[in-house]
């Protein structure tokens, strides 16, 4: 049987629609049976679609329920469509086999499924940016590749990175959660945020174009609400993409997660390949995952 994966834009315009041709012929070189939404393409403003027509895209993916559902790209969007989204609809795709799958603003259909449903999904790459590069700008990260499509076939059970010293025999287990640190910072107070996953979870997080210190201003946040203090670990991933000021002096993504760290007994472990980078690990939102650091060698197993 065929893995059908279908890609629909929920959020930002796909500025480059060469970048999404590209993306579907890689995707089908790599067994995939791919398709584009009738409205992936659409444009109103920054947005890939207005409101109504990007609501639409997604519960038109949910009905076909193909094996994978892939956000062409990030941006914003989501958000708007949080309280009209169809939170059945949706579960009932994953019930019948649909993994849906991105990352970036695609946090906010994640966490915002986690807490109405329940049901899992997949944070990883996404068609434009990972499988849509030209050659020239680096083409598609082959482990970025490989842990997507093991992901997506059920063979992938655990990713492996390296972190700082200090963590040595450090085994939790929890509710794996998280994502864009800005997007799901937005979701607090909100009847989208996963309150239960929150406790005794394991977070992951990741941002980009944000400078360390509205990093370090985002993970206070989540400490003073008392999340970092529920959770068994932290993974930081990727905060890339920001640019040094002159007013910096040393200050530096290292200074901002020392500061959050002060005091902090929840273990935060920096290194995860996830994010906007290559290579990015895929990872099962929802699932209950054990974490075991040997040396500096960290193990997520589900």
């Amino acid at each position: 049987m065929a893995t059908t994966l279908q890609i629909v834009s929920p959020s930002g315009v796909v500025a480059e629609p060469a970048a999404l041709t590209r993306a579907a012929q890689r995707l089908k070189a790599l067994d995939f049976d791919v398709a584009l939404d009738a409205s992936a393409k659409a444009r109103a403003q920054r947005f890939a679609g207005d409101d109504v027509a990007r609501l639409a895209a997604l519960h038109r993916v949910a009905e076909a329920a193909p094996s994978v559902a892939m956000a062409s790209r990030g941006g914003y969007g989501l958000t708007r469509l949080l309280d009209a989204l169809d939170w059945k609809r949706l579960a009932r795709s994953v019930e019948q086999g649909t993994r849906w799958v991105g990352h970036s603003d695609f946090t906010a259909l994640q966490l915002g499924l986690l807490v109405h449903t329940g049901a899992s999904s997949w944070a990883g790459p996404m068609a434009v940016d990972d499988f849509g590069r030209s050659d020239s700008d680096g083409g598609v990260d082959e482990v970025t590749r490989d842990c997507f499509v093991e992901a997506m076939d059920g063979s992938l059970e655990a990713v492996g990175f390296r972190t700082e010293p200090g963590f040595d025999g450090l085994a939790v287990r929890g509710r794996l959660w998280g994502g864009n640190l800005t997007v799901l910072l937005s979701l607090l107070g909100t009847r989208h945020w996963p309150a239960a996953a929150a406790k005794g979870g394991v977070l992951f997080l990741e941002d980009v174009n944000e400078h360390p210190y509205r990093v370090e201003r985002g993970l206070l946040q989540l400490r003073q609400a008392g999340v970092l203090q529920a959770q068994k670990a932290v993974l930081l991933g990727a905060f890339s993409g920001w640019k040094p000021s002159p007013l910096d002096r040393g200050y530096t993504l290292k200074t901002a997660v020392a500061r959050v760290r002060d005091g902090l007994k929840t273990p935060l472990l920096t290194g995860l390949p996830f994010g906007h980078v290559h290579p990015k690990v895929s990872l099962p939102v929802g699932r209950r995952v054990q974490l075991v650091v040997q040396g500096r060698e960290v193990l997520v197993l589900w």
